[in-house]
């Protein structure tokens, strides 16, 4: 009887083997199957986002009689310099990056201060009208800014100081009004006022944040004596740490990007707008004909300083959209 069992349990594994070694080498296959087709998809998009950049750099270094040569398509026969230099005179590229900057950095670290203020409200406090506000601050992410450039160019001609110029106007019979077009002015006030560059969407990422920390933290405030506006500044701004982070670097890429708003409001140049309102030519011809090199040269210096902040905090933006509750 023994030997019977033996002898049956024996051609049992030796007819499972086989089927279990199939399934092994098939769930293998896949595998490897699903690793190339993940492979060549994250290429084949790779691909299409860095297409721009990779077409900039060649034709930034690439001379001029290479430009429209049929034997060379992505990497030039010789590198020069010239685009770039030439393009960083025409551009009087200095004193446009300085003004960038300063308009960027400022606008951005006001635009954060105030949407995390509005943020937190929504988030936090409970008041009446809270779900119509918040709806119209979502709305004001759908609605295109070419609707309402014509109401805000008029409102920066003639600033009345929130109404009070009108009402010394009815004193003096003439309003007190300032023009604020072509000062800093014009971008100041909206990121005062969370109404700047996409701060509907930076309030909403804001209270997202805020509504997934712990309420606790908030009591043990109160209990200590802290009111409303010590326990922000104290508990949850640490906290917020990322949040912070990723709305400034959101918020200085688009004011840096900006060519709308900037060119309707003012008339100092940016990197953003140099590009298009500065003839940049080719000045080897007598022509002045348009220059692809040398526009391909203003466009990299124009993202450099981005891109160059962007490879440095890359590690602590991508950490920070994790938490940021964007999804959530």
């Amino acid at each position: 009887m023994a030997e019977l069992i033996k002898t049956g349990i024996t051609k049992l594994l030796n007819g499972v083997a086989p089927n279990i070694n199939a399934y092994k080498i098939e769930k293998e296959t896949r595998k490897i199957g699903w690793s190339i087709c993940r492979g060549i998809l994250l290429f084949c998009m790779s691909f299409v986002l860095l297409y721009p950049l990779i077409y900039m750099i060649s034709v930034a270094f690439r001379p001029q009689e290479q430009i429209f040569d049929p034997t060379v398509i992505w990497v030039p026969k010789s590198l020069t310099w010239d685009n770039i230099i030439t393009a960083y005179k025409l551009m009087e590229y200095p004193a446009a990056l300085k003004h960038t900057a300063i308009l960027g950095i400022v606008s951005s670290i006001l635009q954060v201060i105030s949407c995390a203020v509005v943020g937190y409200g929504f988030a936090r406090f409970k008041f009446k009208g809270k779900s119509l506000l918040f709806a119209m601050v979502i709305f004001t992410i759908i609605v295109p800014p070419q609707t309402v450039i014509i109401p805000l160019y008029m409102e920066y001609r003639f600033f009345d100081f929130f109404g009070l110029g009108r009402l010394i106007g009815l004193l003096r019979g003439e309003d007190l009004t300032a023009n604020l077009l072509n000062t800093v002015w014009a971008f100041y006030l909206p990121a005062i006022f969370g109404v700047g560059i996409r701060s509907g969407l930076f309030i909403y990422m804001f209270r997202q944040f805020f509504r997934g920390m712990p309420v606790e933290l908030e009591d043990a405030a109160y209990v200590d004596g802290c009111g409303p506006v010590r326990t922000f500044i104290k508990v949850m701004v640490p906290n917020a740490a990322p949040v912070f982070l990723t709305v400034f670097l959101f918020s200085l890429v688009w004011y840096w990007n900006d060519y709308f708003f900037t060119s309707m409001f003012s008339n100092q140049f940016t990197v953003s707008t140099v590009l298009t309102s500065r003839q940049v030519i080719d000045v080897g011809t007598s022509q002045r004909e348009f220059s692809i090199a040398h526009q391909q040269a203003g466009c990299l210096l124009a993202i450099m300083p981005v891109l160059t902040l962007y490879i440095f905090l890359q590690k602590y933006f991508t950490e920070s959209i994790e938490r940021t509750g964007i999804v959530g």
